[in-house]
């Protein structure tokens, strides 16, 4: 049985990512310093999975943990989520942003190279493409990203691009993806993010669970059909899947692969608290606010190399990932706490 070592494996696409492997076959040691995720996780991921979570707590940024981790389990194989993803904190904290997602990424490649394994799936992310010059967005389109966090993903690439370069050994896949939302079907495993939300989707479900008094929708002036922003949202289950296609797709080539994983459908601000409401049977009281800097008006991705070389394309869709994201927040009011 091939065995994966899951970095930020108790985060939101690190924990579903966990179970859609495992589904298909895979051993997963997951490894997390919960800087940004609970340990009620694993109990969860126990009961969901039918078994006990080989987990190791660590830093990416820890060689020495790493190689202890690496010692203590045969790994064959990556699976790199464990970052830092804000883009408003990443303007204040540039240095935690970039020792963490650039510097783990690094110490990460260090521990594999030392151990002898040379396969990894690294978590990217459409930020990279920067303000589009045609949408949607393909692998082509050239890269420009707008943000420390975006730069942190781009600059990581291109890390790995060199170590490839260098070392044929290396199998890789770069999987950049959209905008998840949505939640294990069981209800039990889903986005708790700390805080105020970032992303849409949370802070949705907190105002429909009281937690919130209204949401906040940053512009209503963009040049899109209702003016507010449109993006790319896919299920984090599917979004899960896709790291299990690219995986098998690097064991079963022996090749690297550089692709999108989206629905190739846009939907605004607007139509996804709409579908919300219909989800919820609750009202969403929203407030259109100044726009935020740096935000784009609109963008979603071409999927269509995902479909053709990983066998892969979302089936859930914006009903479904309203559906479990209530299912989720609704069991579960205030996260993990």
């Amino acid at each position: 049985m091939t065995t994966v070592l899951l970095t930020g494996a108790a985060g939101y696409i690190g924990s579903h990512t966990w179970l859609a492997l495992q589904a298909a076959g895979f051993s997963v040691v997951g490894l997390d310093d919960f800087s940004n995720s609970s340990p009620e996780v694993l109990e969860r991921l126990r009961e969901l999975g039918g078994r006990r979570p080989v987990f190791e707590r660590a830093s990416v940024t820890d060689a020495a943990a790493l190689d202890a981790v690496f010692a203590r389990h045969r790994i064959d194989a990556v699976v790199h989520f464990a970052a830092f993803k804000a883009v408003g904190e990443s303007a204040a904290q540039p240095l935690a942003y970039y020792a963490n997602n650039v510097g783990g990424l690094v110490g990460t490649c260090q521990a594999m190279q030392r151990h002898g394994v040379k396969t990894l799936v690294f978590s990217s992310s459409a930020t990279v493409y920067g303000e589009p010059k045609y949408l949607p967005y393909d692998e082509a389109h050239p890269l420009s990203a707008m943000n420390v966090y975006g730069r942190t993903k781009l600059f990581g690439e291109q890390i790995l691009r060199d170590l490839e370069a260098s070392d044929p050994a290396w199998k890789i896949a770069w999987l950049r993806y959209f905008n998840p939302v949505g939640a294990h079907e069981s209800g039990r495993i889903g986005e708790d993010p700390r805080g105020v939300p970032n992303n849409l989707m949370p802070y949705v479900t907190q105002v429909a669970v009281g937690r919130r008094e209204f949401l906040q929708v940053f512009g209503g002036d963009y040049d899109t059909p209702d003016g507010t922003g449109v993006r790319d949202y896919l299920h984090v289950m599917d979004l899960a899947e896709g790291h299990v296609a690219a995986l098998r797709y690097l064991l079963d080539h022996g090749a690297s692969i550089t692709t999108n994983l989206g629905t190739g459908q846009g939907t605004s601000v607007l139509q996804l608290v709409q579908a919300f409401e219909r989800a919820s049977g609750r009202p969403i009281p929203y407030r259109i606010v100044d726009r935020r800097p740096g935000d784009l008006p609109a963008f979603w991705a071409d999927p269509t190399l995902a479909r053709e070389r990983l066998g892969w394309r979302t089936r859930r869709d914006l009903d479904a990932m309203c559906a479990d994201s209530w299912r989720w927040q609704s069991a579960n009011p205030q996260g993990y706490a």
